[in-house]
This record gives structure tokens, C-alpha cells and sequence, in this order.
């Protein structure tokens, strides 16, 4: 139990740390089009999420698959940059369908899971069952990303219910400076991957 626990600890801290900021930016960028009112889409959203990085990282971790390091940190802000631009083009505040956003949290979630697996791999060492570690920690980074979640949706509704700010406007500049943050790393890694 005491295993389960600090897994479970390695994966909420995981998420909010400094180091898992490229993870709270996709969330957040997720999440810039809804409201608080809208928790049970924003739920599903991140259980897609951590559903596709569950399976990346179960198979990565059991080298099941093995891509570079440097090209998936590569393509974690191309993942940024992608849900960020859909959120600035999009011509209503919240759309009817939303299926695109699905699609985003469960495939880019693929990815990110690439990104958690070097971390979790370094914490497992030479352990041989990783069933409960991999359960306990996935479980953590879902109550990460929720945190994240929670704090992105208070502050969209002080936002536009407090301040006045248009739903429309706010989505505009939360997902811009996300957007303009990610091409900067994305710039930044690149040039990493392509001078090794």
C-alpha cells in the first residue's frame, strides 16, 4: 500500500511541478473553451486524455515500444500548439460538437504518454511487477490534470462572470499565449532534435 501511495504522490506532483508545465498547458488549452458548468465534458475530456497516455506509457514502460526521447519532447508543444490553434479559429465560444476535442485529449494523450514513460521508467528500476506502480501513478496524473482542471475553470469564471470579460475574448487570449508559448518550444526542442 504504501508502494500504491507513493506512486499515486509521483504522479499528482508530477503534473503540477515546474518540470510537467508543457502537460498543464495542453490541459489548460483543453480546457480554455469551457465553463465551469461544463465539468462533466471538461471529465470525459481528461479521462480521454489520461486513457491515451495510460496505454503509451503501459507499452513504453513494458518496451513494448520505443520511440526517442527528443522527438516526443519535440511533439508534446506541436500537441500545444495544434489544440491552441483549433481553440483561436473556432468561430463560436463553445461548440455543439466537440468531438475534435476528443479526439485531441485521446490521441495527443498517446503522445504525452511518451513523455511520462523515461520519468516512470527512472522511478521503477529493475522492479518486474508494474502493474500496481503504472495503476497508482496514472491515477495520480489524472488527479493532476483534474487539479489543473479545476483551477483553469475558476479562473475562466471570475473571468467572465466577475470581471465581464467576453466568453469569446478570454478563450482568444488564454489559447493565444498558450499558442505563442508552445511555438516557442516547439522552436526550442527542435533545434535540440535536429543538432543531435
Amino acid at each position: 500500500m504504501e508502494d500504491f501511495v507513493m506512486y499515486f504522490q509521483m504522479g499528482w506532483q508530477h503534473i503540477i511541478a515546474w518540470d510537467g508545465y508543457d502537460h498543464i498547458l495542453f490541459i489548460v488549452a483543453l480546457c480554455a473553451i469551457y465553463m465551469l458548468q461544463d465539468w462533466r465534458k471538461v471529465l470525459v475530456l481528461i479521462t480521454a486524455f489520461t486513457i491515451g497516455h495510460s496505454v503509451t506509457l503501459a507499452l513504453s514502460v513494458t518496451n513494448v515500444i520505443s520511440i526517442p526521447t527528443k522527438f516526443i519532447e519535440f511533439l508534446i508543444p506541436v500537441t500545444i500548439f495544434v489544440t491552441a490553434f483549433s481553440n483561436v479559429v473556432r468561430k463560436q465560444a463553445m461548440p455543439e460538437k466537440i468531438q475534435l476535442n476528443y479526439f485531441f485529449a485521446l490521441f495527443f494523450g498517446l503522445i504525452h504518454g511518451l513523455g511520462f514513460s523515461s520519468y516512470l521508467k527512472s522511478m521503477l528500476g529493475t522492479q518486474t511487477n508494474i502493474l500496481a506502480p503504472l495503476l497508482a501513478f496514472n491515477l495520480g496524473l489524472e488527479f493532476g490534470q483534474l487539479l489543473v482542471v479545476v483551477g483553469i475553470l475558476l479562473l475562466s469564471a471570475i473571468m467572465i462572470n466577475v470581471t465581464g470579460v467576453k466568453r469569446r475574448e478570454w478563450n482568444i487570449f488564454l489559447s493565444a499565449a498558450i499558442f505563442g508559448i508552445a511555438v516557442m518550444l516547439s522552436i526550442e526542442r527542435l533545434k535540440d532534435l535536429v543538432d543531435n
